[in-house]
């Protein structure tokens, strides 16, 4: 009989983590614009770059933000607000920069961050990023075994 091993590694409930926020993301946001016929930028003319840009540094800033909380010895559950604060951060970031770089208007790129800030595609961003990192948290802290039958002894 093997003994119960011991929690998940910070790297790799950051990894997991990580790919679970990028899905739930990109989900979330296209089950909202289905039912809702909204775009995450609804502002006409900036492309696609703002939006690829800003998953994409919220998705770094999840993983910055995740691994600062997990790679403690004994890491907290209040430390998944910073997650979400930071992924939430990072995606307004990325859609200026994005913005930027694509040459938009930068009254419409400005206008495009504070139309996301402000709608229910924001509300999935930080739904995708609070359920992630109390993950992530929770994958960290736990230190279980295999489930067992009540039956089951240590005189196996």
């Amino acid at each position: 009989m093997s003994e119960p091993r011991g929690a998940v590694s910070a790297p790799v409930a950051v990894a997991f983590t990580l790919v679970g926020f990028f899905a739930l993301l990109i989900a979330g946001f296209g089950m909202l614009s289905l039912l809702s016929d909204a775009e995450a930028l609804s502002v006409a003319g900036l492309g696609p770059l703002p939006g690829v840009l800003g998953v994409g540094c919220a998705s770094a800033a999840f993983a910055a933000s995740t691994w600062s909380v997990v790679h403690r010895a004994a890491p907290r559950y209040r430390g998944v607000a910073l997650i979400v604060v930071a992924a939430f951060l990072g995606f307004l970031v990325g859609v200026l920069v994005g913005g930027v770089l694509a040459g938009a208007d930068l009254v419409r790129t400005i206008a495009a961050a504070g139309s996301f800030a402000t709608s229910w595609f924001a509300v999935v961003l930080a739904s995708a990023a609070l359920v992630c990192g109390w993950a992530a948290v929770a994958l960290v802290r736990t230190r279980t075994g295999r489930p067992r039958w009540p039956w089951e002894g240590d005189e196996d």
